[in-house]
Formats: structure tokens, C-alpha cells, sequence
């Protein structure tokens, strides 16, 4: 089954900026929609941005206008770039497809993003 290994976490202050990417073992081709999504402590797992294999992105209200989701289907990589980083965003963040896709059930480690002054 597909493997999902994030990178990219670390500790920023507010206002800051971080790209994470996400590398997808064997071939993305088949996977239509990728996402990311966070979790901070003590609470629920969220859906932060998704994109389409054609490149079309959604993304949650919180987060649109200063995250940007992108991927490279030859490199099996996705990425989202977050600028103007508020201590909201803290959590773990996650990549995977969507519920009902073919890699759903299988989660990596997820990477940490910390935003603090």
C-alpha cells in the first residue's frame, strides 16, 4: 500500500512563512485528489486544502488567501506553501487523499509546524 512521508514542519514566529511536501510512494497518477490536513492538540483532525490531478485547489476558509497547495506528479510530491502564519495554525500536519479515494486509510507520521513568538 502507498506510503505518505511529510517534511518540511518547524518552528516559525507569527507572520512567518514554511513549505511542507508530502512524498507519495509509487505513482500519484491514479490518485485524483490530494489534501492536507492538521491536527492540533486536543483536537479533531481537519481538511486544510485539496487539488485535483488537473490542478484545481479548495481550500478551508481559515486558511485561503495565504496557503497554497501544489503538486508534481512526476515527482510524487505535494506541497503547501503557508505564509502569514498565525499561532492558530499549530498542529500536525498530514497529507492524504480524500475519503473514499484508493489511499485513504494509510496516514503518515505528519510533520509539526509550530507558530510562536
Amino acid at each position: 500500500q502507498v506510503q505518505l512521508v511529510e517534511s518540511g514542519g518547524g518552528l516559525v514566529q507569527p507572520g512567518g512563512s514554511l513549505r511542507l511536501s508530502c512524498a507519495v510512494s509509487g505513482s500519484m497518477f491514479s490518485i485524483s485528489v490530494m489534501a492536507w490536513y492538521r491536527q492540533a492538540p486536543g483536537k479533531q483532525r481537519e481538511l486544510v486544502a485539496s487539488i485535483r490531478s488537473g490542478g484545481s485547489t479548495n481550500y478551508a476558509d481559515s486558511v485561503k488567501g495565504r496557503f497554497t497547495i501544489s503538486r508534481d506528479n512526476a515527482k510524487n510530491t505535494v506541497y503547501l506553501q503557508m505564509n502569514s502564519l498565525k499561532p492558530v495554525a499549530t498542529a500536525v500536519y498530514y497529507c492524504n487523499g480524500v475519503p473514499g479515494g484508493p489511499i485513504f486509510g494509510s496516514w503518515g507520521q505528519g510533520t509539526q509546524v509550530t507558530v510562536s513568538s
